[in-house]
């Protein structure tokens, strides 16, 4: 895992660069207490983390652009206990393309990412996870 440096820029005047890791584990596989402690631990080594499980896995942010194409609710899909293997699966064989690595997944994340807005409103773990950085650059 490689980390991104970020360059804020405070005023026309001041930037501050620092590094900010992300960590988004399916949230079957993650809890806040186990999350938080993750965070706590890397910030002791001053090394800035910020979790967001994705709920209910990673793949539910590809499937955003294309809610209304499985024919679940977008509330029952984020509560599939296989959603990658019985939703994500079958709608990347239908607007993926099996040429591009990973079967196209980046075209899916990329028509998600179009509607941010959206994409917070479906994904609410999002938002709050913007919402974090937005307030972790406020201290810098």
């Amino acid at each position: 895992m490689k980390p991104y440096a970020l360059s804020v820029t405070i005023s026309p005047t001041v930037t501050v660069l620092f590094d900010l890791w992300l960590f988004f584990p399916d949230a079957d596989r993650a809890n806040d207490e186990a999350m938080k402690g993750l965070e706590t631990a890397l910030g002791d080594q001053e090394i800035t983390l910020l979790c967001c499980p994705a709920q209910p896995e990673l793949e539910i942010y590809a499937c955003a652009a294309f809610r209304s194409d499985p024919d679940a609710a977008w509330e029952k899909i984020r509560e599939h206990p296989r959603l990658k293997e019985e939703i994500f699966n079958p709608l990347l064989n239908r607007r993926g393309d099996p040429r591009r690595p990973g079967g196209g997944r980046d075209l899916m994340m990329k028509a998600s990412l179009r509607n941010l807005p959206l994409l917070y409103r479906l994904c609410p773990e999002l938002e709050r996870l913007r919402d974090r950085i937005a307030a972790h650059v406020r201290t810098r």
